[in-house]
């Protein structure tokens, strides 16, 4: 899957899934902009991609969810590299809480984040990509818990759910443009942040059919399937990487 001459924009790239998938598109010849909110974890994870790959990354930091800053990734792309190519969507926050005093502040931001910040960037490049009359590849970040309830996560898997759909409906705006458009919903995954929760391997291990979670290779390789020319020809749609632990949902609670 050579990406050589392609642009893309990762945003919430600084750890986890989004850097891996940054790391791997860089290896694969892509000219990438990693975005991120932390500038100590965005310049960091350039500096590492580029160490490892020799390749070329540069970081944009700033919040993902934000208009001008959007369009400010989008004029970036295409003033540093000449054009934009892909784009995914990764951003996303988690913020858990009982659904009966779950505050109006803490819904709004996920809404936000989650899907503000995916739909308006998708907005800007799609605009970019019809320009260029070349096509394009964008991806957005679902959950399992978009498929499966999870206890205190209402806001959030509504969001994932809602994402989906996006990525749905998008089609019968972008197909004449030859964009596509899909979505991935990982399950338990080994980060960074879910390293930090005492029991959260040993936990999924015995959760997930599979026997371990997901590693951020996993995610990262089934991302850059669906943005690379071999995936071109599918569109819409949302492929669910938990190593099966949607078939049979045995909840951690």
């Amino acid at each position: 899957m050579s990406f050589k001459n392609k642009v893309a924009i990762v945003t919430g790239a600084g750890q986890g899934i989004g850097f891996e998938i940054c790391r791997q598109l860089v290896r694969e010849g892509a000219q990438v902009i990693l975005n991120d909110l932390d500038t100590s974890l965005a310049d960091n994870a350039v500096k590492q991609i580029i160490e490892d790959t020799g390749g070329n990354c540069m970081a944009l930091v700033g919040d993902s969810s934000e208009i001008t800053f959007i369009q400010k990734m989008v004029d970036t792309a295409v003033s540093r590299f000449g054009h934009l190519d892909i784009v995914i969507a990764n951003a996303g926050i988690t913020l858990f809480g009982d659904f009966f005093t779950y505050s109006p502040e803490s819904f709004y931001r996920v809404m936000q984040v989650n899907l503000g910040g995916t739909f308006f960037l998708t907005q800007a490049a799609s605009n970019q990509m019809k320009k260029q009359a070349s096509g394009g590849s964008l991806l957005f970040t679902s959950s399992v818990t978009g498929h499966q309830a999870h206890k205190n996560l209402a806001a959030y898997g509504m969001s994932k759910a809602a994402l989906e759909m996006l990525a749905k409906n998008l089609v019968i705006e972008l197909s004449q443009y030859k964009i596509n458009v899909n979505t991935i919903a990982p399950g338990a995954t080994l980060t960074e942040r879910t390293l930090e929760e005492p029991g959260y391997e040993a936990t999924w291990s015995r959760l997930t059919p599979m026997g371990r979670p997901a590693s951020v290779a996993d995610i990262a390789g089934t991302a850059l399937f669906f943005v690379s020319d071999k995936g071109r020809h599918i569109t819409g749609q949302s492929l669910i990487v938990d190593g099966g632990w949607t078939c049979i949902s045995p909840s951690p609670y």
